[in-house]
């Protein structure tokens, strides 16, 4: 029998078994004994200290292993309730750091925190992690200015990218239409990655319509504290029309297409952006005007330095 206490007995007595092995006997024992060094592995994971993410409060699992030291491991939280259960020595706290919880329709789950921290990352990169919310009538120039910025970043050696809510459309959000309640996914959906990419040091830039409060402040409070910048393309309707590079307003006034932001489905504009891009002609700015006083945000707001 295998010592629980000496890890490295386990590998003196498989290179016991090797040695049988390469000269032709031992081969039920060299099962066995495999069989009771994962056995092994899966106890000491079980048996692991927990931790608490400093800002989520939960718990994460972090393996002893086989002498390895502490090493994180990661293992689906039903695999660790099922050997919890299976195990009738175990103890009611190894059982409570063993256990999973439900978030929304998902069943069975852990959150399992990385050992990289995003001060780490974001110190790497020598920039702040944000998210740049773009939000305004179709033909506000959202995304032009958005991938405007994207170059002027990329220039400087800053890590950026932009997610396009057209770009999304052909794959992420592909399975959504254009009525309230796809529009509301589609927000969220855009939201949580969005935030992802925040917590990884990235600069952010978001640009889609987001025609309602509710869904933007949503996304908003999911972030944490100064990710979220929303900034509001104020362009008049009649600009935007004027401007109608995708020929949709057009086609909204034909009544070919129902439910268009700005003719007869609602744009909420925001009460209190932190930055307002305002054009109430055309031709009064650039996007590159535009881009330009975005990137001065970020200098000025120290998104560019760590």
């Amino acid at each position: 029998m295998l010592s629980s206490s000496s890890p490295g007995l386990v590998f003196s007595s498989l290179g016991k078994l090797l040695r049988q092995r390469s000269s032709g006997s031992g081969c039920c024992t060299w099962s066995s004994m495999c069989l009771a060094a994962q056995m092994r592995t899966e106890e000491n994971l079980v048996n692991s200290t927990s931790h608490r993410d400093e800002r989520g409060g939960e718990r994460s699992i972090r393996g002893t292993g086989l002498g390895f030291g502490n090493v994180a491991r990661e293992t689906t939280g039903a695999d660790f309730v099922g050997r919890r259960r299976a195990s009738s020595s175990s103890s009611s706290s190894s059982t409570e750091e063993a256990s999973t919880y439900n978030v929304g329709a998902a069943t069975n789950i852990k959150w399992h925190e990385s050992p990289v921290t995003r001060e780490a990352r974001e110190r790497s990169l020598n920039q702040r992690g944000c998210v740049l919310w773009m939000t305004g009538l179709s033909g506000s120039g959202k995304s032009t200015v958005a991938f405007t910025l994207e170059h002027l970043l990329h220039e400087k050696g800053k890590t950026c990218y932009v997610l396009d809510g057209d770009n999304l459309r052909h794959g992420l959000n592909k399975d959504l239409g254009f009525s309230a309640e796809s529009r509301e996914e589609n927000i969220r959906r855009i939201g949580e990655v969005a935030k992802i990419f925040a917590q990884a040091g990235i600069i952010t830039m978001v640009s889609i319509i987001s025609p309602y409060a509710k869904d933007r402040n949503r996304a908003r409070e999911a972030m944490e504290n100064k990710d979220f910048v929303e900034v509001y393309m104020k362009i008049p309707l009649a600009v935007c029309e004027q401007r109608d590079p995708k020929g949709l307003y057009r086609k909204a006034r034909s009544g070919e297409i129902k439910g268009f932001t700005g003719i007869d489905a609602p744009y909420e504009a925001p009460q209190s952006p932190e930055i307002t891009l305002h054009v109430s002609k055309s031709g009064e700015k650039t996007p590159q005007d535009m881009a330009h006083e975005l990137l001065r945000y970020l200098e000025e707001n120290r998104y560019l330095e760590f």
